[in-house]
């Protein structure tokens, strides 16, 4: 019982310390402004618009690969992106009509609002990102996600960014001490 009363402790020190050093939206929206993230959304939620969602989703990630991989900026990834924005629709499009489909694809680049999500141990907070949203016919149906720049989706998820809790590596170390 009296672990749990010190690390909730700690947890409430460490969660005041850092809304008042770090600014509290200021440092999420730095935070966030490294990130280029990718939304594709499909049609529907029926099972062959599901289905169509992913085939798209391999294909564009196929033709965006080798766009972003040589970026050393999120700004320069963005720009990159930018410019290919009509090649990306066009190779949506390509594979929603190969599986019978005939509705479009748009894509645009824009700030989206994401929840938390950890890709490969590392871990993005929920907050407003840059990001390439491409809507399949609709739009309205279930969606993914990943991140494009840095390429922890792409280029077989290597990363050298991850974020790492400070609270969990208190409660870590604390553990491991006793």
């Amino acid at each position: 019982m009296k672990k749990f009363i010190v690390i909730g402790l700690l947890v409430a020190l460490i969660a005041g310390i850092s809304l008042v050093f770090a600014g509290g939206k200021q440092a999420e929206a730095d935070g966030n402004a490294a990130y280029l993230r990718i939304h594709i959304r499909a049609n529907s939620n029926g099972a062959e618009d599901q289905t169509v969602k992913y085939k798209v989703r391999d294909k564009v990630v196929e033709f965006l690969t080798p766009i972003v991989a040589e970026c050393k900026t999120k700004d320069e990834a963005i720009k990159k992106i930018g410019a290919n924005l009509c090649g990306a629709e066009a190779v949506a499009v390509r594979v929603l009509r190969e599986n019978g489909f005939d509705y479009g694809a748009r894509a645009e680049i824009r700030k989206e609002e994401f929840p938390t999500r950890v890709y490969d141990g590392a871990t993005l907070d929920a907050g407003v990102y840059d990001a390439l949203i491409m809507e399949l016919g609709t739009g309205t149906g279930d969606n993914w996600w990943c991140v494009v720049y840095p390429p922890l989706c792409f280029g077989g998820g290597n990363c050298s960014v991850v974020y790492k809790s400070k609270i969990a590596e208190i409660i870590d170390k604390f553990f491991k001490k006793n």
